[in-house]
């Protein structure tokens, strides 16, 4: 039962999507991905972008946790821009994300990368998550949307 970092290419597509769907569908997210093309167009849109870093915790030959993102490069210095990170819901609760995260921490300094940036909502676990491991709230950071949908 040993956990291995890996980086994440193509082949891994269906284990993501798949991965991805489990961990957001139920609470507190609820998000619906029944859609799989709409899935499947994600991933490959988040995981395949320019300087794309995708990182998976494998277990057994499963991948139990995954971090999509970037490396991005920044007036103030070059970051690992996080789009998605989650763990299988079945491995919830148990250290895997904070495992998980000081792997990748270790990896992107190799990397001589200064930080990792991520958004997430205030309302959720993940926040609390994130705020244990030590990252900061950018208070003077908002996200924000426009729906033009008629």
């Amino acid at each position: 039962m040993e956990d291995k970092l890996t980086l994440l290419d193509d082949s891994y597509l269906e284990q993501m999507a798949g991965l991805f769907k489990k961990a957001f569908a139920g609470e507190p997210w609820n998000d619906d991905w029944s859609d799989r093309t709409q899935l499947r167009e994600y991933i490959k849109e988040i995981s395949s972008s320019y300087n794309a870093l995708n990182y998976g915790l494998i277990r057994d030959g499963k991948l139990i946790a995954m971090s999509i993102g970037m490396i991005r490069h920044w007036w103030e210095g070059t970051n690992y821009n996080i789009e998605e990170f989650c763990v299988a819901p079945d491995f919830q609760g148990q250290g895997i994300g904070t495992f998980f995260m000081k792997l990748i921490e270790e990896e992107i300094r190799k990397k001589d990368l200064n930080g990792i940036f991520l958004q997430t909502d205030s309302d959720k676990p993940a926040y609390k998550f994130y705020m244990k491991n030590d990252f900061k709230n950018l208070e003077a950071h908002v996200s924000l949307y426009k729906s033009v949908k008629r």
